[in-house]
């Protein structure tokens, strides 16, 4: 008999092709997410799940009793109740490498935008307010030859290091739960206390995943210590800044300004208070939003999902699960 998989988002018609090669599948059809209440209702004869958001927690697996394995359509995995998932054997994996560049392009340009002001000057100019010599009130920061920070020397990080490097001849700081020597000496980065990189940087980047250990890595304390001029940069997760602390900072002058493209709620709500600074640049959490990196992520996915199904090890097992492979 062949495995059921139930596919939560919408996926390229090359994926499903796919996936219909070695399983049955029933898929979602409907605009956005799922809802859960409705998850929660059809993924009851379910063997395997291709999903990007889904929290998958007891309750879900309590109502899909036939469940081995979820695929994640992501790099991250903290929509993970790891101990639930661990005490049932489910198989858990990821989508990491395939993203890195796509990521690391759009930190670069959050970098430029921000320290250039270029969504306030199009603003500038798009509302006929350009009538002349542009005055120093609208001077904007350099890039090159300036320090960076990276809060996470991760894939990304060292995709973002390395465009900093040598497209941009900056000075690169960074701190990592490991030291990444093949890093310093391939690209002669520095490695460095998160203290360190917060006085000395004028763009810190936070590129660490969400953890309990990394939930509100930045706050007062730490934005206190950033330089004046410095400009803030999160493509993480929203929960690994204390939102109120970065606004306050900002607000306060403590940073020049920041580049956001996640929050701690998301949707961003309308009344939050970033959204009426014209030092922020917000975009709606884009990181991997090219089309040729969705359809890789989603097809990597795929192959994760019907690797486990079929009894192999994925390429992509989510580390602390892998003991759920047997």
């Amino acid at each position: 008999m062949r495995p059921k998989v139930f596919i939560a988002k919408k996926v390229p018609k090359e994926v499903e092709d796919y996936i219909d090669q070695y399983c049955d599948y029933d898929t979602w059809n409907g605009s956005g997410l799922i809802p859960r209440n409705e998850l929660l209702k059809v993924i009851g004869n379910s063997d395997g799940l291709l999903t990007n958001r889904e929290y998958i927690n007891q309750e879900l697996l309590d109502s899909a009793p036939r469940l081995r394995v979820v695929s994640n359509i992501s790099v991250g995995y903290n929509n993970f109740d790891l101990g639930a998932m661990k005490s049932r054997g489910i198989i858990g994996t990821n989508t990491p490498t395939v993203l890195d560049d796509t990521v690391a392009d759009l930190v670069l340009g959050l970098m430029i935008a921000t320290a250039r002001r270029i969504p306030e000057l199009d603003r500038f100019v798009k509302a006929g307010q350009w009538r002349g010599v542009v005055g120093e009130e609208l001077f904007g920061t350099d890039v090159h030859h300036r320090t960076i920070g990276i809060i996470g020397m991760g894939r990304i990080g060292e995709c973002i290091a390395e465009r900093a490097k040598f497209g941009f001849k900056m000075r690169i700081l960074y701190c990592n739960r490991t030291r990444k020597v093949d890093v310093e000496n391939r690209m002669g980065v520095e490695h460095c206390s998160m203290e360190q990189l917060l006085q000395e940087s004028d763009f810190v980047v936070l590129m660490t995943p969400l953890t309990p250990k990394t939930v509100n890595i930045m706050s007062d304390r730490e934005f206190n210590l950033m330089k004046r001029s410095a400009i803030f940069i999160n493509a993480s997760r929203g929960e690994t800044v204390n939102e109120n602390a970065l606004i306050k900072a900002l607000a306060e002058g403590k940073i020049s300004g920041a580049g956001l493209d996640v929050y701690s709620k998301e949707p961003i709500e309308p009344h939050n208070p970033l959204l009426g600074m014209q030092n922020v640049v917000t975009i709606p959490h884009i990181g991997s939003a090219t089309a040729q990196t969705r359809f890789d992520m989603a097809m990597l996915a795929a192959e994760n999902l019907v690797r486990a199904l079929m009894g192999k090890e994925p390429p992509n097992l989510v580390p602390e699960l892998r003991e759920s492979v047997k």
